[in-house]
């Protein structure tokens, strides 16, 4: 069984409550719902936490639903083969290259492809509970590196800049940053190696 860090629990907890919250302060200008999944397009890289995290669901799901356990970890298989060449890093085991240069490969690699923890019929994630943390930050307005407030285009479409602004979601990405130090793993991975347990 893996095992999560102590804290995950409570940045998982802080998130969730963040996620209430913008959900109640945005309102209808929040768009997202059951079956809409744009955002569940596409890979995007994922540290050391959130492997663990994925990990840990599917353990969960093999020991509590192994039927949906094997059905998500087959679509992940799949993903795996259909992109295993242009896998931008080591194609065998998941872990994304530090080379800039490849990196600039990834932000075309899959792009319409649906991530194999998505059920294709109902359009709900079967691994929500364990989902990494840039799933937990689509959707409302969270602050970027750059400093600029950036939400779903699905989202906020008739809200102005300051109407927006209030709905800004605080994200712990300190508490985030210490767990994954702690953990002492900076590899970067995409959900599909993680769903069938590769690194």
């Amino acid at each position: 069984m893996v095992k999560l860090p102590a804290g995950d629990e409570q940045l998982i907890q802080i998130m969730d409550a963040a996620l209430v919250e913008a959900r109640r302060v945005a309102g209808p200008h929040l768009a997202c719902r059951l079956g809409c999944t744009q955002c569940c397009h596409g890979p995007f890289p994922i540290n050391a936490l959130d492997q663990s995290r994925l990990r840990a669901g599917m353990d969960a799901l093999r020991a509590n639903d192994p039927a949906l356990a094997g059905e998500i970890e087959g679509r992940a298989r799949v993903w795996v083969r259909e992109f295993a060449a242009s896998f931008p890093g080591d194609a065998e085991t998941g872990v994304l290259t530090d080379s800039e240069a490849e990196r600039e490969r990834f932000e075309e690699l899959a792009d319409d492809a649906p991530c194999p923890a998505l059920d294709p019929a109902t359009g709900r994630c079967d691994v929500y509970a364990w989902r990494p943390m840039m799933c937990r930050l689509f959707g409302p307005p969270v602050r970027q590196e750059s400093g600029a407030l950036g939400c779903c285009e699905l989202c906020f479409t008739t809200a102005d800049d300051e109407e927006i602004a209030a709905c800004e979601m605080p994200v712990p990405h300190d508490l985030e940053e210490a767990l994954v130090a702690q953990m002492g793993d900076r590899r970067e991975t995409v959900v599909a190696y993680a769903l069938i347990g590769q690194r």
